[in-house]
């Protein structure tokens, strides 16, 4: 089959389809397993700083109609599942079960995961016991598992001593465990037929490519490899158009239902894990920003915050927005706003206004020292008010 033309995008373009193929342009989608079917997954990150990763995902998609909590709720109800810290909807299970056998060695395996299977075949009796106990008393959270490895796991350092937890990763992976729910933050652990309904099994050929079609649908431009993340293909093939953006070098796939309609851009705040800046290396290439996520860091190494949100304007990322939850307080604490580029008027107001929309939905009042946004005009009525539409001209190219 010849390959289409390479189309040649602007970066403005290119942003603006990456944009909107992630649900952040206007009007805002209105159902949570609509936004889930369209990102095909959501990452979980317990971090609180504000509120967890993937409610604020969640919120910065549907606003108000989101209210913290739903994704346990789906999970509970079945409609969502959890697949190695990741989200997805129930109904894409087929597209996974294929995988999950090959963990357990049913086909070709890179390197690595040879070396991964071969472990939990080392240490079967410690897997065998932890399904035993999920049998008879499951859902468990890890605290009430053993730790029975007669291999511990090495690492470069982040997983030593781990042994317990990677072991239940890998049990997911296989299908065989699966999450049925969290405690708190703490997860349960139950054997995955009683998590997981029936259905079929699609074959893994096939499942990864539906995959790579819909991870490209969900990001609209992206590298053929592009950074890797659990559940999903890290090398899109064939898939989409070929694509060029100016300013960039190589080559692009390009999902090419973005090409036509118009862009109506808003202001958001984004989690430092949403899948728009998540790959760095694209965010900069696509957006010219610059960002890294600091929690990891010293203090004195921060350049902008614990968990600041970078912000969104339109199709451009203009700044960053250091603020935290402090719940005892009862306030969203806003320590610093940091302008990449300087704010216009619009920028301010789109800031304000969701920094209010935020502070109301989390049931916090607003603190700190915000007082550049609010100098150039921003007023509390402007907060409150419909979200604030960027309309543009979406050119073909």
């Amino acid at each position: 089959m010849r390959e289409r033309p390479v189309r040649r995008l602007t970066r403005a373009q290119a942003r603006r389809i990456a944009v909107r193929a992630q649900l952040l342009s206007a009007p805002r989608p209105r159902e949570l397993l609509d936004v889930l079917r369209h990102l095909t997954l959501i990452q979980v990150e317990p971090t609180a700083a504000v509120v967890p990763s993937a409610e604020l995902v969640a919120w910065s998609r549907l606003g108000n109609a989101y209210r913290v909590g739903d994704l346990d709720e789906a999970v509970s109800a079945g409609r969502l599942v959890e697949l190695e810290a990741g989200l997805q909807p129930v109904d894409d299970l087929p597209l996974h079960r294929a995988e999950m056998e090959l963990w357990r060695g049913t086909g070709p395996m890179q390197p690595w995961q040879e070396e991964t299977r071969d472990w939990v075949a080392v240490n079967d009796d410690a897997r065998r016991e932890i399904l035993a106990i999920l049998y008879d008393d499951g859902p468990l959270p890890t605290s009430a598992l053993p730790d029975a490895t007669l291999v511990p796991w090495e690492s470069s350092g982040w997983n030593n001593n781990r042994s317990l937890r990677v072991l239940l990763h890998q049990l997911v992976r296989r299908g065989e465990v699966a999450l049925a729910g969290r405690d708190g933050r703490d997860p349960l652990w139950d054997l995955a037929e009683r998590v997981y309904p029936d259905g079929p099994t699609v074959p893994l050929e096939e499942a990864m490519r539906i995959r790579s079609s819909r991870q490209l649908h969900s990001l609209g431009l992206a590298r053929v490899r592009g950074v890797k993340t659990p559940r999903e293909p890290h090398d899109l093939g064939p898939v989409g158009e070929p694509a060029v953006v100016e300013g960039t070098k190589g080559q692009w796939r390009l999902d090419p239902s973005y090409l036509d309609g118009s862009f109506r851009g808003r202001t958001v705040l984004l989690s430092p894990l949403d899948r728009l800046v998540f790959d760095r290396e694209r965010m900069a290439d696509l957006f010219e920003f610059d960002y890294q996520l600091e929690m990891y860091k010293p203090v004195a190494k921060r350049r902008w915050g614990y968990w600041a949100m970078p912000v969104l304007h339109g199709d451009r990322l203009v700044g960053k927005v250091d603020a935290t939850a402090d719940r005892r307080a009862g306030v969203l604490r806003v320590g610093a706003i940091h302008e990449d580029v300087p704010f216009t008027a619009a920028m301010s107001t789109g800031v304000a206004a969701e920094l209010d929309r935020l502070a109301r939905w989390l049931g916090l009042d607003l603190a700190g020292d915000w007082v550049t946004v609010r100098r150039r005009g921003t007023k509390n009525r402007a907060a409150r008010s419909s979200d604030p539409v960027i309309s543009a001209d979406h050119p073909s190219p």
